[in-house]
This record gives structure tokens, C-alpha cells and sequence, in this order.
């Protein structure tokens, strides 16, 4: 049965069918509760399936527990992953979502978010109730509550350091609210507590199949840089941090077949952990659909076979925007791996050094703009012109003149990054991809994808690119990644038989 409150659903006919089916491509976009037991559960729940006439559906899990459900513990809804519907693109809801995973409601009042997204305070409440069936402080509490829920289920952190991970300022406020949504205190998840193994904590983070982790760990591998990441067949490692106690982390594939990445983490200070995983699930698309996806670009003659061949390809984020920044302009007219070997100069040069380096190979982190403002690139290798625009990108972030507020809409990102020297829309929107993970940015510029979105005729102009690629909103930026790994398969495939030959 749908909930009338939150009609924002799949229809319910595929709600009791992916229910029944424990279909895992429809984990986390809606939630299942029983009233017989006041428990919701993630659509894989492998409990017995309840009566139909004690199912009610939810749109989000903070609807499930507004209405009075608690989570369980058997499927563990902290183990979903999001709703890409809401947390992508420039809807307000996405945007707002957006801040408050920066814990923005901890800083600012309601009416200041909604300001930030350009509607008033009453219609944003309205619109979370309606699409998500929660207001929005239900919403950031709900989810802050579940990661904590899973720190105390997957390891052995003190109470304490849970409720400040989990952004919470004070162990009181977070006890009451824990023991409100779960009926029962925070320390009766820790009747068997996880063992430590090291210094690193162990998490899983769910996804919706299919997943292509292999191909997102081969883009970044191309353009990994040593010192920095170390990215191989199987992992993505990087430090981060403060230099004077710095963090890392290392994500691989969760042993078996469950639909999750494992997250080795040390870090040292818990108030930046729900923040260093929220940036993974972005870095690492955790949270796409890959059916509403799929859906557009199987509509397009060029694109469905692609996405027939790949079905899983994600969207690979950055760990920083100002790195990706400088990357990009370093990436201007020349191949990834020339673009590669300046960016390691630079850190070479200019990165900074952390103190006691606990895995060998991560010791060092990207310059920051404050370091780069006035250095000279030409030592390192950069044209004159190239060396200007990154000290320009670096001076406008000190001035706050250009940032990368994750809620700001595309169309305005690229209209204040190309009025910098140097940038034009290729690279901003290239940023936008990589920095914000926007879903819809489209570098058509791109002499590649020109090339590729025309296989079997000469190469399409900008503005014919743009004009064909209208069809692939919001999903363009997957289209994007879809022509380049297309490009790169066909260029790999007529290299082979002469490499035999040789």
C-alpha cells in the first residue's frame, strides 16, 4: 500500500513486486514498513515477507520514521544507498540535500537554506513533505542517525566519537534522539562489539547494481597521482588531511557478492568522517539509479549499444575541487597522461608533506590555492599561459569570487567559472563533472566526443553535438563517460593486432 503523504513512489504495483522479489535495483528508492512490528526495511530485506495488508511504502527513511517506524535491524537500512532522484541535478530538493549533507543546518536557520536555493522557508518544508514525505530537519537527523547506527553496528568507536561523527555536538542530544527513532539507547547495539582490527575502520557502502567499480578504478588510475592516491586494479587509496594528523582511506569491492564497496578508513579526528564518506558516495556515484539512467540513453541510436555493453558505468568524481581545477586547465590541448605528469610536478614541488606517513606512498597532499597563487608553474613545465590561468583560478577561490558549492546550478557554475583568463566552457563544464558531480554537464567541445557521437562519419561540430545531446538530459554527463570509454575501447582494439604483428 502507498503512504498518501509521500506520493513521490514507484508505482505500487513495482514497489510489491520488487518487495517480493527483493530486487536490489530498487534499494533505497523506497522503504517498506509493517505496522504489525513498527519496522521499516530496504526492499532486500531477506525477512519473511509480512501480510500485504500490513505494508506501507515510503519515499525516504526519514517518511518511515516521522510515521513512527524504527529501522531494522536484520536488513539495516543505513546500508541503502541514496535516492539519486532528489540528490542530483538543480531541483531545490537536490540542492538543499546538497547543503545539508555539509551540515549546513547545523549553521544556518531553515529560512537561510531556503534563501540559499531561492524559495522561501514555508514552500521548502511543503516540498520535502511532498516529495519525500519529511521535513527537512527530519531528514539531516534521519541521516545522520543511520551512519550512526552503522558506526556502532560495524565498529568499535566510543559512544562519544560516534555522536560527534555523526554530527552531533553533544552526546545528550544524541542519546535522546538515537533512543527516540531505534526504541532503545545507543550502547544496546554494542551487546557484541566489532573487534579492531588496526588502526582503520572497516564500512560498507551500498550501491544499486550494476556497478562498473572496475572502470571507474581505470579512469582514476590513468590520472592517479603518485604521493597523492594510489589507485590499482582492485583499490583507490589517498591521504587526506590535516597535514598534521592526516587520514586514509582505501576502497575496494566488498568480499562476496553483496552490493557494496569496502571502505578502509583512519581518521583521525570523527567530526570529518560522515563528511569523508558523504564525498566517497559522491566520488564514487554510489547513489545513481541506474534504470532512470538507462532509460534515456537507451532512447539514443548511438548510445544503447554502449550502454548495453558497459550497463554499470559510473560517473567518477574528485576528491577536491580545486585539484580537479587545476588539473583541468593542465588537461587544456594536451593527453591525460601529459596532463598527469605536470600535475605530479606539482605536487613534487609544491604538495605538502604530512607528518608520520602511515601507508607507504601516501605522503603527501595537493597544494592548495593559498600555495599556488604565487608560484611559478614554468619550473614545472607549464606554458606562461597556462601558469597565469591556474594563479587566476587560485586568486579568484581566495576572493571567493568562484567556488564549488555543490548547490549551485550548472547553468551558473559555468557562467561565472568562463569569465576567468583562460577558461572557456570545455574546462568548467569538465569541473562540473568532476568537481560536483553534476549528472547533466557536457564538455561538447570535446574533440573525442565529437568523434565518437558520429562513428561512422566525419566528426560532429560543437553546436551539432549539443544540439543531438539534447536528448540525453539530465544524463549527459553519462553519456559523456559512455563516448569516452567507447573512444578508448575502439583505440585499444586496432592497437592490439599490431602489437601481435611486432
Amino acid at each position: 500500500m502507498q503512504d498518501t503523504h509521500a506520493p513521490h513512489l514507484p508505482d505500487p504495483r513495482i514497489c510489491d513486486q520488487a518487495r517480493l522479489s527483493r530486487d536490489a535495483r530498487f534499494d533505497g528508492l523506497f522503504f517498506t514498513a509493517v505496522t504489525s512490528t513498527r519496522i521499516y526495511c530496504r526492499p532486500v530485506c531477506p525477512a519473511p515477507s509480512p501480510k500485504p495488508e500490513n505494508v506501507r511504502y515510503y519515499a525516504s527513511a526519514a517518511a518511515a520514521e516521522a510515521a513512527g517506524f524504527r529501522p531494522c535491524l536484520r536488513c539495516r537500512p543505513e546500508l541503502a544507498p541514496g535516492n539519486d532522484a532528489w540528490q542530483r541535478g538543480d531541483h531545490v530538493i537536490a540542492r538543499t540535500l546538497k547543503l545539508m549533507e555539509q551540515n549546513s543546518l547545523e549553521q544556518d536557520s531553515l529560512e537561510q537554506i531556503a534563501q540559499r536555493v531561492g524559495i522561501g522557508g514555508r514552500q521548502l518544508r511543503r516540498l520535502f513533505v511532498e516529495r519525500l514525505g519529511a521535513p527537512p530537519i527530519s531528514v539531516h537527523t534521519t541521516r545522520r542517525l543511520l551512519f550512526a547506527k552503522q558506526l556502532l553496528t560495524e565498529t568499535n568507536m566510543p559512544v562519544t566519537d560516534v555522536a560527534l561523527a555523526s554530527g552531533f555536538r553533544s552526546l545528550r542530544r544524541f542519546n535522546a534522539a538515537f533512543q527516540q527513532a531505534n526504541r532503545m539507547p545507543p550502547r544496546e547495539l554494542r551487546r557484541h562489539p566489532t573487534k579492531a582490527t588496526g588502526d582503520a575502520l572497516t564500512l560498507r557502502l551500498g550501491y544499486r547494481p550494476p556497478y562498473d567499480f572496475e572502470a571507474i578504478l581505470s579512469f582514476l588510475r590513468t590520472r592517479s597521482l603518485p604521493g597523492v592516491e594510489q589507485v590499482d586494479e582492485h583499490s583507490y587509496a589517498r591521504v587526506f588531511g590535516p597535514a598534521e594528523a592526516p587520514g586514509w582511506l582505501r576502497l575496494s569491492a566488498w568480499p562476496g557478492d553483496e552490493h557494496a564497496l569496502q571502505l578502509q578508513l583512519h581518521c583521525p579526528q570523527p567530526a570529518q568522517m560522515l563528511g569523508v564518506v558523504t564525498k566517497l558516495r559522491r566520488m564514487f556515484d554510489l547513489d545513481a539509479d541506474p534504470q532512470s539512467i538507462g532509460d534515456v540513453l537507451h532512447a539514443s541510436k548511438v548510445l544503447k549499444p554502449m550502454h548495453q555493453r558497459r550497463p554499470g558505468l559510473r560517473l567518477p568524481g574528485g576528491w577536491d575541487g580545486f585539484e580537479i581545477a587545476v588539473r583541468a586547465v593542465l588537461g587544456q590541448q594536451v593527453s591525460v597522461a601529459a596532463a598527469r605528469t605536470l600535475a605530479t610536478r606539482i605536487v613534487q614541488r609544491y604538495g605538502t608533506p604530512v607528518n608520520t606517513p602511515t601507508v607507504p606512498g601516501l605522503e603527501r597532499l595537493f597544494p592548495g590555492p593559498e600555495l599556488l597563487v604565487e608560484a611559478d608553474l614554468r619550473e614545472v613545465g607549464l606554458t606562461t599561459a597556462r601558469a597565469a590561468t591556474v594563479r587566476g583560478v587560485a586568486q579568484a577561490l581566495l576572493d571567493g569570487r568562484i567556488d564549488f558549492r555543490s548547490e549551485q546550478p550548472l547553468d551558473e557554475f559555468v557562467a561565472r567559472w568562463v569569465e576567468l583568463a583562460g577558461i572557456g566552457e570545455w574546462t568548467a563544464h569538465y569541473m562540473a563533472m568532476r568537481a560536483l558531480s553534476h549528472p547533466d554537464a557536457f564538455p561538447a567541445a570535446d574533440l573525442i566526443l565529437r568523434r565518437a557521437a558520429a562513428p561512422d562519419g566525419p566528426e560532429l561540430s560543437t553546436k551539432a553535438l549539443t544540439n543531438l545531446a539534447e536528448a540525453w538530459r539530465p544524463w549527459r554527463a553519462y553519456a559523456v563517460m559512455h563516448l569516452w570509454r567507447s573512444a578508448s575501447d575502439t583505440a585499444a582494439a586496432r592497437a592490439k593486432p599490431a602489437k601481435t604483428r611486432r
